[in-house]
């Protein structure tokens, strides 16, 4: 079966998640969880996650089965990113039976950020460098800055907050 696809969308891009489970030895809590970085994912498809590293203190579990996808409606936000000194995988991740399971995955730096003010567990990995000339060709493709608009003086019409005419 073909899938229906735009000829300006880019293919979905498969990625694996590494997240990080530490134990603290602290009083405010017991363990913390982030995301250590993606991977692309050759994985059989619907794999289950799987520890990769343990040691007395750390665990890292893979999560594979994600694709990234990019969209024309995020492109301002892609190219944000990958003109950024670090550009970023942003990782919206959830506790689910006492383990951290990454949910969604984006390279828009304004999507990343709406998740992260919207209150959900947010990381921003290191972007893998194979991904910036698929990432830049779509930007190239879609995205069209907004023209300047021209600027706009005071003038003695203006009346701020400041005014005490």
């Amino acid at each position: 079966m073909v899938e229906n696809v735009s000829p300006n969308a880019a293919p979905p891009y498969p990625l694996a998640v590494i997240m990080e489970r530490a134990f603290l030895a602290n009083r405010w809590g017991t363990e913390k969880w982030e995301t250590k970085g993606v991977v692309r994912d050759n994985l059989p498809a619907g794999s289950a996650e799987q520890v990769i590293f343990r040691d007395e203190r750390t665990t890292q579990f893979l999560f594979p089965g994600f694709e990234l996808k990019l969209r024309r409606d995020e492109a301002e936000g892609y190219y944000l990113n990958i003109t950024s000194p670090q550009p970023k995988v942003f990782v919206l991740w959830r506790m689910h039976d006492e383990i951290a399971r990454p949910e969604f995955l984006t390279v828009s730096y304004n999507e990343g950020t709406r998740w992260a003010d919207s209150g959900e567990n947010v990381d921003g990995v290191a972007l893998p460098v194979e991904l910036l000339p698929w990432i830049g060709e779509f930007v190239e493709r879609h995205y069209r800055p907004e023209p300047k608009k021209k600027g706009r003086y005071a003038s003695n019409k203006d009346k701020g907050v400041g005014f005490r005419g």
